[in-house]
């Protein structure tokens, strides 16, 4: 019934309740407002990060309108009835390796060669601890993980730092460029960022306003 009201609106007004992780946020949220701020200047977003995995329940719960979250290779997402997804970014998954002339660091072509330095990972139990640490096993090793955050800024860090390796997507790219050196992973592997809400959200104009925007934007930044 609200989204009737709403669409029988020549404007699109309201609130939109939006919940996104830290790296999508970095990279996605700046142009995705001020597409909005243009398009749809009586349009108000509040924006709350969570989790992937809290949000969506949260969403579900009807504590937000419209999450912003990701699933990694082979490790399914929660399935909450009456929720549609959408996709917005398959961002691909690659081994960030400090540069330098450090011998430790600079020998490392392949994922089997950061057997031996120093690993940082999101702390268990994330989707991304548990597959990086699968990747490694299927790789002969068991990874040496001396540091844990789940902030992938400071991964990020330590890395420039010279300090430690780690799995880390792509759309980092988004908010700067990180001074890293890349290698590609077997079979190419990519984590699918995605768009959900409740069906009975789907044709609310506010909702879908902030998804068009948000594809808008995924798009142009070429992620």
């Amino acid at each position: 019934a609200q989204a009737a009201l709403a669409a029988s609106q020549s404007e699109v007004n309201g609130t939109v309740r939006l919940s996104m992780f830290q790296t999508a946020a970095l990279a996605l949220l700046p142009g995705t407002l001020r597409r909005l701020r243009s398009l749809h200047p009586q349009l108000r977003v509040e924006m709350t990060q969570r989790e992937p995995e809290i949000a969506l329940r949260e969403t579900w719960a009807r504590d937000f309108d419209l999450v912003v979250a990701e699933q990694y290779p082979d490790h399914a997402v929660e399935h909450f009835p009456d929720m549609e997804h959408a996709p917005l970014i398959l961002d691909p998954l690659r081994l960030a390796v400090p540069l330098g002339d450090d011998p430790a660091f600079e020998r490392i072509r392949t994922l089997h060669d950061a057997a031996s330095v120093p690993w940082v990972m999101e702390p268990a139990p994330a989707a991304s601890r548990h597959w990086a640490l699968q990747l490694c096993r299927q790789a002969d090793f068991e990874p040496d993980v001396r540091y844990e955050s789940a902030d992938l800024q400071s991964h990020l860090q330590l890395i420039e730092a010279g300090l430690a390796v780690a799995v880390l997507p792509g759309i980092l790219g988004g908010y700067r460029a990180p001074n890293v050196r890349w290698i590609d992973l077997p079979r190419g592997p990519h984590r699918q960022i995605f768009t959900a809400l409740r069906r009975s959200t789907v044709h609310h104009p506010a909702a879908q306003a902030v998804r068009r925007a948000l594809e808008a934007e995924a798009a142009a930044s070429g992620m």
